[in-house]
């Protein structure tokens, strides 16, 4: 399937009372929190990376899937969301899929874990149904916004969020930024790369 991804994150205090207000504005629980982990994968030249691409194996509930993520070259450069055409299917055998990416020389470059509670809500002005997704990494908390822009507008405005706050970086620069903030070795975004504590409770 492939689909523009139009999307939005910003971090997020107090991830209890956010939650807490999600039902009372019609959004439905579509995935309690659940373990995440993505591979992404890229040539040692990191070939992907310099075409702003990635191509990702991600594994969340018990589902593997494979993503690639390009620019969407119809949108402007200074959008303040997040645009990419994405194309993802399910995948039955991941060991084997990484196997093959081996042999044509992609190896993953970058894994990275989170914690993702899923909610939808039907947007009658848009007549689509966006997504938000909580997500709890090891080096903080963030809440996604995907659908199109004035309902992502109206959400954040509706939750009270300042959109200053807003970001469209992906996890990996969210990463690098705070490995130059802490000085942490880690090359990963894991738990236990971070010595962030598992958030499981």
């Amino acid at each position: 399937m492939q689909a523009a991804e139009i999307e939005l994150k910003f971090p997020v205090v107090d991830p209890q009372t956010l939650q807490s207000q999600l039902p009372r504005l019609g959004f439905q629980l579509v995935t309690p929190r659940t373990y995440e982990h993505n591979a992404l994968f890229d040539t040692a030249a990191r070939d992907l990376r310099a075409k702003r691409q990635i191509l990702r194996l991600r594994e969340y509930g018990g589902i593997h899937t494979l993503t690639h993520k390009r620019i969407d070259d119809s949108s402007p450069e200074s959008s303040r969301y997040k645009i990419r055409i994405e194309t993802e299917t399910t995948v039955s055998d991941p060991e084997a899929l990484a196997e093959v990416f081996k042999q044509l020389g992609y190896l993953p470059a970058f894994i990275y874990e989170k914690y993702r509670t899923e909610y939808s809500i039907y947007d009658a002005t848009t007549n689509t149904t966006p997504h938000l997704v909580l997500d709890e990494t090891p080096i903080g908390t963030y809440v996604e916004l995907e659908g199109p822009t004035q309902w992502i507008d109206r959400t954040l405005s509706t939750l009270g969020i300042d959109p200053a706050t807003c970001l469209t970086d992906s996890y990996g620069k969210l990463f690098l930024d705070w490995k130059v903030r802490t000085g942490s070795p880690a090359e990963n975004l894991t738990f236990a790369e971070t010595a962030s504590p598992a958030l499981a409770r």
